[in-house]
């Protein structure tokens, strides 16, 4: 449920050229046509029929500026969103093309700042704070708290007011963006970025390696350059000094006024002995060069803007460019190098810290243009989230530095990885329907709305949460609601996991085991838990949740061995990170992500359960679910099942008798009472008569828990049972 008066629904943000119609403009025509037009043919189409009429939406278009700023940029390129104008859907034909709107349009543009989203189409909900100030900005008007944005982790360092240390403040960005920013400009004078590298060559010996090789293998000038290999003169083997003399060199000739920078950290470095970005002349093919300024274009437009087509662009021509002989996965150094906000470099300290500290195990060598980019998506997402390790780039190749050396900067083996696979849509989408709080309460939960948001916000602040209450109260069936609350939707299967515990539930089970094999060998073998890590780590957009019915019935405590520690909410970061009891290697950690939350349900009349470990307990926020025969019982019962409220009414009064017994016995107490579910046929169920069916479950399943209850007694369950049935026709 949105918060601060937003009414509650879907919300879509929507970019003023479709979805794939290039750089044309088509704001005038969406607002006076009354519509949204999807560009692309093949994509999205699933994502544009999921749009229901009375959604509300925004037309957005994307860009960066550096001045005219309500802060101080820094000379920082700032993402930019302006909402042209808002409106409510009113028609979708389910063609996946088109949607009515109603368009209200803005006098001028209102710009937001920072937080920008990265696809043309962004479906925003609730649940976190920066989603709901964009939500409250665009629809209720309300101005943007920029102080708050900036000084958060996902972009204090370039725009937050703590000056951060100075090996921190990655200060050399400002100088490589403006670099490659005017190096674009001589893609087509690409003789005179030749004319004078050969100058430089005279003044900095350093940079006789350019050379090419003739037919008896002669060095001769080189005749064509990519961008790529000009940024990497300056980062390559060399003293800071001589880097620095070099990158000033260039900035001179290419016109940039920024000073060249003195301290390079966190910049990995070209290994000398394969220093460029394009093969020898006797090897070369005769569009490589060409391919290298294309996915240089095409990375400086995608870093600018959120249109989708600027990323396929970039996909597409990242594959091209990658499967250039000794290129590979060096690639992605200069994507860092042009824009360090935007890219990831994959040399090998950045490659090993993603694996073995942010579980981020994928092989990085045959990673196409889509997958590159989707993990781009994905690293950008975690960034947002306070609690994670890093929070951009720049900071996390510093830190893979760091993680191996210590300090400095480093450098790359510069192997080029094999060719890449077959290309995949880098933005999968498929309509999945939302569920909230209000859907909860449709389903047969008879809890006040507001309580269910309670709970919600109590799970998303602690991260894990016990369902405790007498038997028949719902727990697991709520337990599942909540999660699929929590998550926006019930379509998305690979998000919500369930278990559940037993006396013999062990660490081994859970977390991770050996295990024998088809060939008889011992495996080690992930448990749910590191199943749902995984899942989580890989889609950190997306809420997971990990059910687990009857906790109380294992040893929580040894069946969650040191992951006990990291499921608190304090500690979901890979800062905190632990070596497992079974570890695949010697550097493998492990760490729970925000994202994944836990929900639990016990049974407080199980008198076989020990009393849980206090640690354990520190660990969850606690619900106690009551029986809830009430007045939304009786009327959800009136109006899904048609039972006639004299009937309820009856029925209503004798449980509750019911239950007071029970509760007044000094044998048993609250905690033995029974829930609702004891009186509540399933809402799929159709009940002929309401009566027979509340007759056969006293006789099945009433009748035989008192005799449980009261097993010294058969006089009292039997005297219990008749009066439930009392006076019933």
């Amino acid at each position: 449920m949105v918060e601060a008066g937003v009414p509650e629904g879907q919300y879509w943000f929507v970019g003023s050229s479709g979805a794939g119609r290039e750089s044309q403009d088509q704001a005038e025509r969406f607002i006076s046509q009354g519509i949204w037009e999807n560009g692309f043919e093949d994509r999205y189409l699933d994502t544009v029929k999921s749009m229901k009429v009375g959604d509300r939406i925004a037309l957005k278009s994307t860009y960066v500026r550096r001045t005219g700023l309500p802060f101080e940029a820094r000379g920082h390129a700032v993402p930019v969103l302006a909402i042209r104008a808002v409106g409510v859907i009113t028609a979708n034909p389910g063609d996946g093309r088109k949607i009515g709107v109603d368009w209200t349009p803005a006098e001028r543009p209102r710009e937001w700042y920072l937080y920008t989203g990265r696809h043309t189409i962004w479906k925003v909900t609730p649940g976190h704070w920066m989603r709901e100030a964009l939500l409250r900005f665009t629809f209720l008007g309300e101005p943007q708290d920029t102080d708050r944005f900036r000084n958060d982790p996902a972009w204090a360092k370039r725009f937050g007011d703590v000056d951060p240390t100075p090996e921190q403040r990655f200060e050399w960005t400002a100088f490589y963006e403006a670099m490659a920013t005017a190096l674009l400009g001589f893609r087509r004078r690409r003789g005179e970025l030749l004319a004078h590298l050969r100058e430089m060559q005279e003044r900095h010996e350093e940079l006789g390696f350019l050379m090419d090789r003739d037919w008896r293998d002669n060095p001769v000038p080189l005749k064509d350059i990519c961008p790529f290999t000009v940024m990497g003169t300056f980062n390559r083997g060399a003293s800071p000094a001589k880097r620095t003399e070099i990158a000033a060199d260039w900035a001179a000739f290419l016109g940039v006024s920024a000073p060249a920078p003195t301290g390079f950290d966190g910049i990995p470095l070209l290994n000398n002995q394969n220093s460029w970005f394009f093969p020898p002349a006797g090897t070369r093919q005769k569009d490589d060069i060409d391919s290298l300024w294309d996915v240089f274009e095409a990375a400086l437009a995608a870093a600018d803007s959120s249109e989708d087509h600027e990323r396929f662009r970039l996909a597409a021509a990242y594959d091209r460019a990658r499967d250039i002989y000794r290129v590979g996965t060096k690639l992605t150094m200069g994507l860092f190098w042009v824009r360090p906000w935007n890219y990831l470099p994959l040399d090998g300290r950045s490659r090993q810290y993603l694996k073995t500290e942010l579980m981020l195990d994928q092989d990085f060598f045959t990673a196409d243009g889509a997958a590159y980019v989707t993990l781009l998506d994905t690293l950008a997402s975690k960034f947002e989230d306070p609690q994670f390790a890093v929070h951009s780039f720049p900071e996390l190749s510093w830190t893979a530095y760091l993680e191996r050396y210590g300090h400095g900067a480093h450098a790359d083996s510069g192997s080029a990885g094999e060719a890449p696979e077959p290309e995949d849509d880098p933005t999968p989408m498929s309509p999945q329907a939302s569920y909230t709080v209000r859907d909860i309460v449709a389903d047969g939960c008879f809890i006040d709305e507001s309580d269910l948001n309670g709970y919600l916000a109590r799970w998303r602040s602690k991260k894990n949460l016990i369902l405790q209450g007498p038997p028949g109260t719902g727990k697991t069936w709520l337990a599942r609601r909540l999660a699929y609350a929590l998550i926006g939707t019930r379509d998305n299967k690979s998000a919500l996991r369930a278990t559940q515990f037993h006396p013999n539930s062990s660490y081994e089970d859970f977390v991770r085991g050996w295990r024998p094999g088809s060939d008889g060998k011992l495996t080690l073998v992930d448990g749910p838990f590191l199943e749902m890590v995984e899942r989580a780590n890989a889609n950190p957009d997306v809420p997971h949740v990990m059910l687990i019915e009857e906790i109380n019935r294992g040893n929580p405590v040894q069946v969650f061995g040191e992951l006990l520690t990291l499921i608190e909410a304090g500690k979901r970061s890979p800062r905190e990170s632990l070596q497992l009891a079974y570890p695949r290697s010697g550097t493998e950690s492990v760490h729970v992500p925000s994202n994944l939350y836990i929900i639990g349900t016990m049974n407080l009349a199980d008198r076989s359960l020990a009393i849980m470990d206090l640690a354990f307990r520190r660990r969850f926020a606690f619900v106690s679910l009551e029986p809830s025969v009430n007045d939304a019982w009786q009327a959800w019962m009136s109006a899904r099942h048609g039972v006639d409220p004299q009937e309820l009414e009856l029925v209503r009064f004798r449980f509750e008798a019911l239950n007071d017994r029970i509760a007044d016995d000094p044998a048993l107490g609250s905690e033995f009472r029974l829930g609702h579910s004891f009186v509540t046929p399933p809402a799929e169920e159709r009940v002929a008569s309401f009566a027979d069916w509340f007759r056969g479950v006293v006789d099945t399943e009433i009748v035989p828990t008192l005799e449980e209850y009261w097993f010294d007694d058969a006089a009292k369950a039997e005297s219990a049972s008749a009066a439930l049935l009392e006076g019933l026709t």
